[in-house]
Order: structure tokens, then C-alpha cells, then sequence
């Protein structure tokens, strides 16, 4: 009869239940780490969506300070552009450079837009 150990686990039995404990840790961490990775995602988008809020409210205080610059230079622009017929596109030109103007000076535009997009409209 062969002897046998009472009490203890053989090798065996060790490196199954060191195999069930490591598995078991392994799932836990996965667990863990994709909790977290789900929170990151979340929040960067969260963060994402307030930056497109934060950007079309920029947007719209553009427009509107474009708008309020336009009623100002519509009875000068008007005044050259009924006197002569062809004066029409350089009247236009002025106005986008008014609103190019309008823009730099809200901060909407950087110094380097500004003469970029000028260049661009002039040329």
C-alpha cells in the first residue's frame, strides 16, 4: 500500500490551487482595468462635448460681433456702391476685410490667421 500524506496538499495539488488563485486575480484585474478604461472614455468625451459647446458659443459670439460691425459699415459701403456699378466687388472685399478686422479684435483670430486669411482674400 503506497503511503499517503494526510492534512497537506501534494505538488499537484498546490499548482491547482496556485493556477484557481492566479486566474482568479487575473479576472479581477482585467476587471478593474476595463472599469477604468470605461470612466476614461466617458470622461474624455464628456470633456470633448464641452469643448464643442465651449466652441460653438465662440462661433455664435463671432457672428454676432461680425453682425454688430456690419450695420456700422453697410451706410459707408452702400454710399460708393450706388454711385457706381462696378464698384460692387471691391465694396465686397471691404466688407470681408471689416469682418476679418472684427474677428482679429474679438480674439477669434491670431495674428497669423488674420494675415493669412487676408493674403488669401487679397490675392
Amino acid at each position: 500500500m503506497p503511503f499517503r500524506r494526510m492534512g497537506r496538499p501534494g505538488l499537484l495539488g498546490l499548482a491547482a490551487r496556485t493556477a484557481v488563485v492566479a486566474g482568479t486575480a487575473s479576472a479581477v484585474s482585467g476587471a478593474v482595468q476595463g472599469s477604468r478604461e470605461r470612466k476614461a472614455q466617458s470622461q474624455y468625451e464628456q470633456e470633448q462635448y464641452q469643448a464643442a459647446q465651449q466652441q460653438a458659443q465662440l462661433g455664435a459670439a463671432a457672428q454676432a460681433a461680425v453682425a454688430a460691425q456690419m450695420p456700422q459699415a453697410a451706410p459707408a459701403a452702400s454710399a460708393p456702391a450706388a454711385s457706381s456699378p462696378g464698384a460692387g466687388a471691391g465694396d465686397d472685399m471691404i466688407a470681408r476685410l471689416q469682418q476679418l478686422a472684427a474677428l482679429k479684435q474679438s480674439g477669434v483670430l491670431t495674428d497669423e490667421e488674420f494675415t493669412a486669411a487676408k493674403a488669401k482674400l487679397l490675392g
